[in-house]
């Protein structure tokens, strides 16, 4: 199928020119129509898994359980010559614990140009579906630029950030992209990756962390399972998130479930040890200190996990140089 898909394409190519459909007012060029025709073609696709196994261990700080099951579930998906369907992944927890980080690092070792590829596509609630009456418009708008870039490159990955904030309703408009089909050219849309961002859940996975740390459990010890469960439950059923009465949750269309768990202290400390370096400076461990120091904790009392993750850290570095 796939060989007989590029040897269809080759001769197609070079009409291309006198059909007056390769230029510089093609909306698509060269590259993307031999894409559109050949099930084979893998844009700029380079996943390099060794590496992004490598950054997610240095800097993926206090996530044992999201490092595994990212590692695990890529390398089983990007060893599948045909995959039996997308891959679907959803990231839930906590402000500032690493989930819109670790998405970056993926796309970063899955194509060549990281997140500047034409292949990697990013949502967002606040700048793209604003306006909650505009919802039918916005369903028609998604469906038709998934299913066009995904034609353009079989290899596309989406990413949709703050799903709790995503009008309800509307993100089931993709279910149709999540399965498994074969779709116009032959294109294979089971080769696509999507993610789902959300701070959903992320109660749920606090108050888990807290018994465990109240237990003197590793962080390592949570139950998956029972995350997974108090979770899709948390999602599914609040009106005000876009996982509301889903379909993709009820026909079980979620691969991978990633829980971020809470940061600890020496957690904050290791994400301003890596701000430092990230602006050419020295480590500095009183620097560390001072800035993990001034971050709220909870519980109140005991304050074992940071409120807010890393999130502020950036913007606390300088104050205390």
């Amino acid at each position: 199928m796939a060989g007989g898909g590029a040897f269809l394409a080759r001769p197609l190519l070079r009409l291309l020119p006198l059909l007056g459909l390769v230029g510089s007012s093609a909306p698509w060029g060269l590259g993307a129509w031999y894409c559109s025709f050949s099930a084979t073609c893998e844009c700029d696709f380079r996943p390099d898994l060794h590496g992004l196994e490598c950054d997610l261990a240095l800097n993926l700080f206090g996530q044992p359980v999201a490092r595994r099951l990212l590692s695990q579930g890529l390398r089983e998906f990007v060893g599948q010559r045909d995959p039996a369907k997308p891959l679907v992944m959803s990231f839930h927890g906590w402000t500032g614990t690493g989930k819109t980080y670790a998405a970056s690092l993926l796309l970063r070792h899955l194509f060549r140009d990281g997140p500047r590829s034409p292949h990697a596509h990013h949502f967002s609630p606040v700048v793209h579906f604003p306006h909650t009456e505009q919802i039918e418009q916005y369903k028609k708008d998604l469906k038709s630029w998934i299913q066009g870039n995904l034609t353009l490159c079989s290899r596309s990955v989406f990413i949709f950030d703050e799903m709790d904030k995503m009008p309800p309703g509307l993100i089931d408009v993709i279910l149709p992209f999540l399965g498994s089909s074969w779709v116009v050219f032959g294109t294979n849309y089971r080769k696509a990756v999507f993610i789902f961002v959300s701070n959903a859940g992320g109660e749920q996975i606090n108050q888990m962390a807290l018994d465990l740390w109240r237990e003197r459990k590793d962080r390592e010890e949570l139950s998956l399972q029972d995350l997974e469960t108090a979770i899709l439950k948390a999602v599914f059923e609040n009106p005000q998130n876009g996982f509301w009465k889903s379909a993709i949750i009820q026909q079980g269309l979620i691969d991978l479930l990633v829980p971020f768990l809470p940061l600890k202290h020496h957690h904050v400390k290791q994400c301003v040890a890596h701000e430092l370096a990230s602006q050419g400076l020295q480590p500095s461990p009183g620097v560390s200190q001072a800035v993990a120091d001034s971050l709220s904790y909870f519980p109140e009392e005991e304050r074992v996990f940071s409120s807010t993750g890393c999130k502020t850290v950036a913007s606390r570095v300088p104050f205390y140089l």
